[in-house]
């Protein structure tokens, strides 16, 4: 990996003066470092290597677009996630308020209100009519998955005159938006595209966190405590909760540590099996913790435990190409009442499965406050001329990051973390 990986394209040089007033600009040079340690920073100026850094996001002294001429679009694609409208509502604000933008255009579900054949008009979006949004989960615009033709999509955003797009989804909606990007620049066009990365499960590469995750966390706990209640309220009680987390149990892993009446804590990354004698093998530990305790909470991510199914080769996928997988919660739940079954053991077992419940509901908190600053940093990369790029953070700051860099893994969590470490430590599995 070097420097020329988080190099961030550009419309064009930016000339026009910003009518921000009372801002601290940010300078073009301006970067965050992408390693944090020490050693390996000394490592790079002792072998003479420039060191890799993104971007630092923020308003800048001169523009690319003039804002008196300028068109905006926002859509929304993907699963929900908490903070969706309040993002709306920022970019909304931002560009009308803050620059002047004067037509800011509400895209309706996805990718599919770019292609004329969906009939789907444009919603304009205005301070007033998205006043109070953020008070509601779920989109305003609604959402869809599944690809366009980036030729019929940059045909409508031509029609319509769109000098800016927004595209607020996960790794496949920033993969659309990197191909809008690449389209108007093959016609000579002068449109900056700028993904929102939203991911509940806090997947995206590159991004140290990404907005709805908090909240989700916050659901996940509340929920892990009722859990616990259920559990201790029947003989021998166990409550098994499933999480958001299709390929990173980030979501699980943190809400566990977040609330410790959580036992056992089963995400994608870190293997386990029902039955045998090693340390992580779930039935067995489970009879000795309720012949000793009587109750347990098992927090599980919804990608955890899928080699228990057929093997990926033959699952299904939906629009967006992602793994469809099977349900984890329902798998362990028939397992352990058949295992305790077997041994004449009373067990009593009550799942709640929070995916939707999780996902549909308001940002809460400085979550809130998260999807605020990610919009406006997002408008101004895109008002400066910025394209083909997601809006992250990094070691505490906004960062501009190239949508090929994004995309070009997903996050995992790493087992031998502080994170994970602290996760074995309270539950001991």
């Amino acid at each position: 990996m070097d420097q020329s990986d988080f190099l961030i394209s550009r419309l064009g040089e930016a000339t026009l003066d910003s009518p921000l007033q009372s801002t601290q600009f940010v300078d073009d040079d301006a970067t965050v470092t992408y390693h944090t340690d020490t050693r390996t920073l000394a490592e790079y100026v002792r072998e003479g290597r420039e060191i890799p850094a993104f971007e630092l996001a923020g308003p800048r002294r001169k523009l690319y677009h003039d804002p008196a001429w300028t068109k905006a679009a926002i859509l929304t694609a993907g699963g929900l996630c908490p903070g969706l409208n309040d993002v709306i509502k920022s970019l909304t604000q931002t560009l009308r308020t803050s620059y002047g933008v004067p037509l800011v255009y509400g895209v309706r579900y996805g990718y599919r209100g770019l292609n004329p054949a969906s009939g789907l008009s444009p919603l304009l979006l205005t301070e007033d009519n998205v006043d109070d949004i953020h008070e509601q989960g779920g989109t305003i615009l609604g959402s869809s998955r599944g690809a366009e033709d980036p030729a019929v999509m940059v045909d409508t955003l031509a029609r319509m005159n769109i000098n800016l797009l927004f595209c607020i989804g996960g790794d496949g909606t920033a993969r659309g938006a990197r191909d809008i990007a690449a389209e108007a620049a093959r016609r000579g066009l002068s449109i900056s595209v700028i993904a929102v990365p939203k991911t509940i499960d806090n997947d995206i590469a590159y991004i140290d966190k990404s907005f709805g995750f908090e909240t989700a966390v916050y659901m996940a706990g509340m929920f892990a405590s009722g859990a616990h209640n259920e559990a201790r309220g029947a003989y021998n009680g166990i409550g098994l909760v499933k999480v958001m987390g299709r390929d990173s149990g980030f979501i699980a892993a943190t809400a566990t540590l977040a609330n410790s009446y959580v036992n056992y804590c089963l995400v994608p990354e870190a293997p386990f099996t029902l039955e045998g004698d090693g340390p992580r093998a779930l039935l067995p530990h489970l009879v000795d913790r309720i012949q000793r305790k009587h109750h347990a909470v098992i927090m599980v991510a919804e990608g955890a435990g899928q080699e228990f199914f057929a093997s990926e080769a033959e699952q299904r996928r939906d629009a967006s190409g992602n793994i469809l997988h099977e349900d984890i919660g329902l798998l362990l739940k028939e397992r352990i009442a058949t295992y305790f079954k077997a041994r004449g053991i009373e067990v009593n077992i009550k799942y709640s499965d929070l995916a939707y419940t999780i996902r549909s509901v308001a940002a809460r908190g400085t979550d809130a406050v998260f999807c605020a600053m990610l919009a406006q940093n997002a408008v101004h990369a895109a008002m400066a001329g910025r394209t083909a790029m997601v809006i992250g953070h990094w070691n505490g700051h906004f960062t501009h990051v190239p949508i090929a860099l994004a995309t070009s893994m997903r996050k995992k969590i790493d087992l031998s973390s502080q994170l994970w470490t602290s996760v074995k430590a309270s539950t001991c599995f």
